[in-house]
């Protein structure tokens, strides 16, 4: 079994990443993009019958800062 976790930063948060990214497309050409935000998958590789709640349980504890990400799950 396999768990995605997608997480990024909240809105309102600043994303210095994000904005050095949107600067450098600018930098090659891109001018179309007014914005970009950075975020992270993590994929685990799950013991059959490991739920939901606890890769929610993983991502409160240790995965995602929840102060200034959200994250979502995706099970496979």
């Amino acid at each position: 079994m396999k768990a995605r976790v997608h997480i990024m930063l909240k809105n309102g948060v600043l994303d210095p990443q994000g904005e050095a990214v949107r600067h450098a497309l600018g930098t090659l050409g891109f001018d179309g993009v007014e914005g970009v935000r950075q975020g992270k998958v993590i994929e685990l590789d799950l013991a059959d019958g490991t739920s939901e709640e606890t890769v929610k349980q993983m991502c409160e504890k240790l995965l995602a800062n929840t102060v200034i990400e959200s994250y979502a799950i995706e099970m496979a």
